[in-house]
């Protein structure tokens, strides 16, 4: 039940990134390239932190928000709203991920001599929850998801390279993309709920500036990750064509985004939020790492 809640399906928003920033700065065995064997114990360990970060920070939202989503009748049957399930399984669950994550953390250190992510894994977790509860005091609520997705290519990028890797600038001009996309798309979700965030007293983007307004900044953060994209093509040597053809992809890709949502209006939402967002990241995830390895 609780799977249903969380929709893994929406991991494809910053899984991509991870990995690419992960290949960014994958360890190499000079002339020889990647070291492989190396890699995929890393990229292992990356994955299960994904998963068990994830999890958490969707936990935490669906705890704190169940009287809001209670309210609120395109939430009402989720799980902790409607009382499916009691607030001590998600508890549970919560635990049981944090334990998992920084367990995993700590295994970059047992076996790759990489300790960083075991000092900075609760700061991010606490990071990722936060976004949770920026919609009771603040309409920037979409710019702290964007922020909490955007940390996934940093911190794979740590937990393969170590901080030093953070001297990259690629790393932070691809996080800086990750920020906006997601909070110009979050802000287009969100128009689903402009009434009722208004007459909760909830922030959002839609609620303070409405529904033409938002549009607008939307299309103005995703003007911004495009401009992170052309930047990180030009200051990572190693993207080229492939890469620069996944660039010019999810360009098309955002900007049919917003031809649908203006051209259907709500009915086009369910469309522009995921299907084409998950486009958008599967392209230049996987386009990214296939110039890496070029």
């Amino acid at each position: 039940m609780i799977a249903r809640d969380i929709k893994l399906a929406h991991s494809v928003f910053a899984l991509p990134f991870a990995v690419l920033g992960a290949f960014v700065v994958a360890p190499r065995i000079e002339a020889g390239g990647i070291d492989w064997p190396r890699m995929a114990g890393l990229l292992t360990l990356v994955l299960v932190c994904m998963v068990a970060a994830r999890t958490w920070a969707m936990v935490v939202n669906r705890l704190a928000d169940r009287d809001i989503d209670a309210a609120n009748p395109r939430t009402k049957g989720r799980v902790f709203a409607s009382g499916t399930l009691p607030t001590r399984v998600g508890l549970t669950t919560l635990a049981a991920c944090a334990v998992l994550f920084l367990a995993t953390c700590a295994l970059f250190g047992v076996f790759f001599g990489n300790w960083w992510p075991t000092i900075l894994g609760a700061p991010v977790l606490a990071w990722i929850a936060f976004y949770s509860f920026t919609k009771r005091f603040t309409w920037l609520c979409h710019v702290f998801l964007g922020g909490a997705l955007a940390a996934s290519p940093l911190a794979a990028a740590i937990a393969v390279g170590g901080i030093d890797s953070l001297s990259n600038p690629a790393l932070w001009l691809l996080a800086g993309m990750v920020l906006l996309w997601v909070a110009g798309f979050d802000a287009i979700y969100a128009l689903q709920d402009l009434d009722f965030d208004r007459e909760a007293g909830l922030n959002s983007i839609p609620a303070r500036f409405g529904w033409r307004q938002a549009n607008t900044l939307s299309r103005i953060m995703h003007a911004g990750a495009i401009a992170c994209l052309a930047g990180v093509l030009v200051v990572e040597p190693m993207f080229g064509v492939v890469f620069g053809i996944g660039v010019a992809s999810a360009i098309v890709l955002l900007v049919y985004e917003h031809v649908v949502l203006t051209k259907r209006g709500a009915a086009g939402i369910p469309m522009a939020f995921f299907t084409l967002n998950g486009m958008v990241s599967v392209l230049l995830g996987v386009t990214g790492v296939v110039d890496v390895l070029l």
